[in-house]
C-alpha cells in the first residue's frame, strides 16, 4: 500500500517537475534549463544529507555517478527525439521504455508477486500509454532516428532507475548527490562547448535566444531542480521499501502530473484517452497495493 502512495505520488512530483522545466526551456535553452535544475537538485540534496540522511561508502559514489551519466543522456535524448516528434507517439513510448527496463531486471532478479500484482503492472504500462498520449492534428508517423533517441532516452532513465536501486540501505540520499553532481558539470560542459562553436561560428552571437541570456527562464529552472530532487528521494524511499518493478511503472506515470498542471495552469484540455489513461492509473495502483 505504502509503495503504491509513495509511487503515485513521486510520479505526479517528477511530472511538475517536468511542466516547470517546460515553462523555463520556453525562455531560455533546454540545455540551460537541465544545467541549472541540476545545481539547484544538488544544493536541496545536500541539505538533507546535512541532516544526517546518508552515510557515504565507495558503492554509493560509484552507482551514483554511473546513474548521472545515464541522466544526462536520457535527458538529452528525450529533448531531442520530441524536438523530432511527433510527441504524442515518442512521449508515451519513451514513458513505456522507461518502465519495462526496469520492470524487467526486478522481476528477473528476483522480485516477486502475486497474480493481481502481475495482472496490476500490465494495466498501469496501458495507462501509462494513455495517459503520455496527446493527439495532435495531423500528425505524422515518426521517423526512425525519432523512434531510436526515444528508445534510447527510456532505456537511460530505466537504467537510471536500476543503477540507483543498486545502491547501498545506508547510503541514503549520497548516491542522489553524485547523480546530479554528474549531470551538472556533464550539461554545463554541454552549454560551454555548444557556447563556443556558436562564436566562433558566428562572432558576437551568443547561445540561446538572442539577448534572453540566463534570467527570464532562472526562476522557473531552479525550481524544477528542487522537485525534481525531491522527486528522486520519494522515489530512493519507495526502492528501499518496496520493489524496483513496481516503482518503475508507477514513476512513469510521471506524465500524470505534467497534463494535471497544465490543464490547472495553463488551462489546456485534457483529451477524454488521458482522463481513460489517469483512471486506469488509479485502479492499477488499488491493484499493487492489493499485491
Amino acid at each position: 500500500m505504502l509503495t503504491a502512495i509513495i509511487g503515485l505520488t513521486g510520479a505526479l512530483v517528477y511530472g511538475a517537475a517536468d511542466f516547470l522545466g517546460g515553462l523555463a526551456s520556453k525562455r531560455i535553452s533546454p540545455v540551460r534549463v537541465t544545467a541549472l535544475s541540476a545545481v539547484s537538485g544538488l544544493v536541496a540534496l545536500l541539505l538533507v544529507l546535512a541532516l544526517g540522511f546518508g552515510e557515504w561508502s565507495a558503492e554509493a559514489v560509484f552507482w551514483g555517478a554511473l546513474s548521472g551519466v545515464s541522466g544526462a543522456l536520457a535527458i538529452s535524448l528525450l529533448y531531442a527525439c520530441l524536438a523530432i516528434g511527433p510527441m504524442s507517439i515518442l512521449s508515451p513510448l519513451t514513458a513505456v521504455v522507461s518502465a519495462i527496463v526496469p520492470m524487467t531486471w526486478g522481476l528477473a532478479t528476483g522480485d516477486k508477486l502475486a497474480l493481481v500484482g502481475y495482472l496490476a503492472l500490465g494495466l498501469a504500462l496501458i495507462a501509462v500509454v494513455l495517459v503520455g498520449f496527446v493527439p495532435e492534428k495531423g500528425a505524422v508517423r515518426p521517423s526512425s532516428r525519432g523512434i531510436l533517441m526515444a528508445l534510447g532516452s527510456g532505456t537511460m532513465i530505466g537504467t537510471f532507475l536500476i543503477l540507483i536501486d543498486q545502491t547501498p540501505e545506508d547510503s541514503g540520499v549520497v548516491p542522489l548527490i553524485l547523480n546530479r553532481a554528474v549531470s551538472a558539470a556533464i550539461m554545463f560542459t554541454v552549454v560551454l562547448v555548444l557556447w563556443m562553436l556558436a562564436r566562433r561560428a558566428a562572432p558576437g552571437i551568443t547561445l540561446g535566444r538572442p539577448s534572453t541570456g540566463w534570467r527570464p527562464g532562472l526562476t522557473l529552472a531552479l525550481a524544477c531542480g528542487v522537485i525534481d530532487a525531491t522527486a528522486n528521494l520519494l522515489l530512493l524511499i519507495g526502492l528501499r521499501i518496496g520493489d524496483l518493478a513496481v516503482m518503475s511503472v508507477l514513476t512513469a506515470m510521471y506524465p500524470a502530473g505534467t497534463i494535471l498542471l497544465a490543464a490547472l495552469v495553463l488551462k489546456e484540455r485534457i483529451a477524454p484517452v488521458q482522463w481513460v489513461g489517469l483512471a486506469l492509473a488509479l485502479v492499477a495502483a488499488g491493484m499493487l497495493a492489493l499485491a
